[in-house]
């Protein structure tokens, strides 16, 4: 990878790590699914007018608009809005990785490897005990715990729905599927809020909008949805996916960084060391137990 490139791909991964103190500092004054569909409005319009449309069967095209993007940040936003730490949610909702691999296993056959079983294993230990630092009352909320991990679990539904996508023929660019499915959660949520918070509710929240939250759309929807998928399709277009893929383990790395310099988030001892056991899961997951060991013996 050139150095251009890899210098792209870590504004990426930084613009992801910050996008989730962006989402914590948007909801102060904004309902959570309300927040999440005028996002997707915003990276739908304009650029539906200039992307073609992906041409996919629209039974996998619902599928991944209303598992990536409704189900998977639906529940992030809600976690967030009832108290998930947001350094802490950029770390548990990687959790996607291991959930994926599950269901790659159950629906296209695909065979678990000794690192991607102890992985999950290390993975699971980790998320129980961050469960256990909620139960005990460490700053966690248990309720946006778990929204978080079926946050996690949508986003790995749509990388199944995904992967159904790109493995045909006349496969779409990134941009256009982003872009094209982006139209398909923004009813849900609308319909979800009417829901939940009432008609007027969302009247008087949309009159109340005020500049932090529309700087967080903006920031939300083109920085981090259009400009960050843009570039790491593009990446994984011309590089191995292996050289690209890893690069997403810094994603909670700067969530965390953020949140704490941003926010004044902190991690209690028991957190901490639930994150390590999660960041060494997915960091066997990707390289394996050998590059684990080897680093682990030489320092």
């Amino acid at each position: 990878m050139t150095r251009k490139d890899g210098l792209l791909a870590l504004l990426v991964v930084i613009a992801w790590g910050l996008n989730f103190v962006v989402i914590k500092v948007g909801l102060h004054n904004m309902l959570p699914l309300m927040l999440a569909g005028l996002r997707f409005l915003l990276v739908a319009f304009p650029a539906i007018f200039f992307v073609a449309r992906p041409k996919v069967p629209l039974r996998l095209l619902l599928g991944y608009g209303l598992t990536i993007s409704f189900g998977q940040f639906a529940f992030l936003f809600c976690a967030i809005k009832f108290g998930m730490p947001a350094g802490l949610a950029s770390l548990v909702l990687q959790a996607q990785a291991f959930f994926t691999i599950i269901l790659g296993a159950l629906v296209f056959g695909e065979r678990l490897h000794k690192r991607q079983v102890t992985g999950i294993t290390l993975a699971v230990f980790g998320v129980l005990v961050l469960i256990n630092a909620s139960l005990n009352g460490q700053h966690v909320a248990l309720l946006g715990f778990m929204l978080t991990l079926l946050g996690a679990l949508s986003w790995a539904c749509g990388n199944i729905f995904n992967k159904q996508i790109m493995q045909r023929e006349d496969r779409p660019a990134v941009m256009s599927l982003v872009v094209w499915s982006a139209l398909i959660p923004i009813l849900p949520f609308m319909l979800a809020s009417i829901v939940l918070d009432g008609p007027e509710v969302m009247v008087n929240n949309l009159l109340a909008i005020d500049m932090t939250t529309v700087l967080s759309l903006i920031y939300l929807a083109l920085v981090a949805t259009i400009i960050g998928y843009g570039i790491w399709g593009s990446l994984l277009g011309r590089y191995e996916t292996w050289r690209v893929a890893p690069l997403s383990l810094l994603v909670p790395v700067f969530g965390l960084g953020s949140a704490a310099l941003i926010l004044g988030e902190t991690l209690t001892a028991m957190q901490l060391m639930g994150a390590v056991l999660i960041m060494a899961g997915l960091y066997i997951n990707v390289f394996g137990l050998r590059a684990w060991w080897a680093k682990t013996i030489n320092g």
